[in-house]
């Protein structure tokens, strides 16, 4: 929905001011019917459908292939009917030999049927190549159900994000009477009239705005410098425009959306190291704000190093990024990123994930894990450990993500380090040994901080046997 059509779902022009209580009841009722249908959905896929395995029918079904291609009317030794009885486990086992094996081998085969078949290698082929098609139909029916899951894990993710933006719509306040007549009054002193408005607070005091806005002087004005009297208007806080609205104010009415910034403020810093010999890093990071006023910061190590690992790496930090901008929360895009993966077949290579996200509003840290090495929190108790998750991304499905959650105050350090960083350290302990270099650490930039820590990873000397990255960031109170 575009920004004028938002805007007009909650203002009506020349008309009485929609009750916003009941607007946001509605909508949100309506998303909640959307979120369950999306999940009902989903559970229509959950069928049980048997896979992974070659199953006792598949073996019974190649064996009699196999007798009816050989052995004719031979009743030497009853193979095909032994096996087909309900308490056979002769067939389980043949089955467990072929999926070991590759084949069922001579040895394999009853002694009977050894002693007494006339034409055993002609068989034991034929049963060899039904065995063969059958695995081969399997193949093509595994991929079947991961696509299935694949699809299945979208709807519900889906139906997760439509459920929150539901749960948001009903508890966003409407404060646009308590502060449009001092937004209308010192839009006009710039030359600027407000047509309409509406601003929202959220759960957690996020606020935005809504402004149908236009100029009455004949000139041009960018959405930074309203969003400047939009914030002096409404005690002073700090506005910018949100990068889905308009770029500039006309002459023509526009709606331009409004975001406040968050009570903190964070910056970062960065120190990287490639494995010995390779030009390049097989680590990946990004560092951005998104539209709900959270910091995101992602370090992708990929498998191997060179250039192949940056390749991989990149496009997940990529895909991660893209999906998160969309409006996914970072536990939804990790683990629909890791069915793409797993989707992508023999050519994708797995990646240890790390996510941090912080709320700039309320300071509050939410630390997803796959596979990723541990991070450190350097705040005013000492240094705190955030554990390292188990499973690599594009592995297994499905996953679910090593979730943490910490408070940040004013003047804590955030330190993300990749797997080569902590293998460089000496002794057995490495996360010990960064802790405790951590705690002896003064306070200090970011980027200082990240590269104290590299230069303790490197001071044991020797090559550098793996990528190495040190990502950091620091978090302030605004002034």
């Amino acid at each position: 929905m575009g920004q004028e059509g938002f805007f007009v779902l909650f203002r009506r022009r020349n008309q009485k001011r929609l009750d916003m209580a009941d607007v946001n009841v509605y909508t949100a009722a309506r998303l909640g019917d959307m979120a369950a249908s999306l999940s009902r959905l989903a559970q229509s896929f959950t069928e049980e459908m048997d896979g992974k395995h070659l199953t006792k029918e598949d073996g019974a079904a190649a064996m009699q292939t196999a007798a009816a291609m050989v052995c004719g009317s031979c009743s030497r030794c009853n193979l095909y009917q032994d096996s087909a009885r309900e308490d056979s486990y002769y067939l389980h086992y043949l089955l467990r030999a072929f999926e070991v094996h590759g084949a069922v081998r001579m040895e394999d085969m009853p002694l009977l049927f050894r002693q007494t078949c006339f034409h055993k290698e002609k068989y034991l082929n034929q049963l060899n190549s039904s065995l063969g098609r059958a695995t081969m139909n399997l193949s093509w029916k595994n991929r079947f159900l991961e696509s299935r899951d694949a699809v299945v894990v979208q709807f519900r993710e889906l139906a997760s994000i439509i459920e929150e933006f539901s749960r948001q719509m009903e508890q966003a306040a409407d404060i646009t009477e308590q502060w449009q007549e001092g937004v209308r009054r010192l839009f006009r002193r710039h030359h600027m009239l407000v047509e309409n408005m509406l601003i929202l607070e959220y759960e957690n005091r996020q606020r935005e705005a809504y402004l149908t806005v236009r100029t009455t002087h004949g000139a041009c004005l960018t959405a930074r410098e309203a969003a400047g009297v939009l914030g002096q208007a409404m005690g002073r806080k700090r506005w910018y425009p949100a990068r889905d609205s308009k770029a500039i104010v006309t002459r023509q009415s526009g709606t331009l959306r409004f975001v406040e910034e968050g009570k903190y403020q964070m910056l970062y810093g960065i120190s990287r190291r490639a494995k010995e010999g390779e030009a390049v890093s097989g680590d990946s990071y990004t560092f951005f704000k998104n539209l709900e006023g959270q910091v995101i910061m992602s370090l992708a190590d990929g498998m191997g190093s060179g250039e192949r690992a940056c390749m991989e790496s990149c496009r997940i930090i990529d895909l991660t990024e893209q999906l998160i901008q969309s409006g996914f929360t970072a536990r939804s895009s990790l683990k629909l990123v890791n069915t793409v993966l797993l989707l992508a077949g023999k050519e994708q290579h797995p990646a240890a994930m790390d996510v941090v996200c912080v709320d700039l509003n309320t300071g509050v840290l939410e630390a997803m894990k796959l596979g990723a090495a541990a991070s450190f929190v350097m705040g005013r108790d000492g240094v705190e450990l955030l554990e390292a998750g188990d499973v690599p991304i594009g592995v297994l499905n499905p996953i679910e993500p090593v979730l943490l959650s910490k408070k940040l105050w004013d003047d804590d350090r955030i330190v993300m380090v990749s797997d080569g960083v902590l293998d460089a350290l000496p002794g057995e302990n490495k996360e010990e040994a960064m802790t405790e270099f951590l705690t002896a650490l003064p306070p200090g930039r970011p980027q200082e901080i990240a590269e104290q820590v590299m230069d303790f990873a490197l001071s044991s000397g020797g090559a550098v046997r793996d990528d190495m990255t040190v990502f950091t960031a620091g978090i302030w109170e605004r002034g």
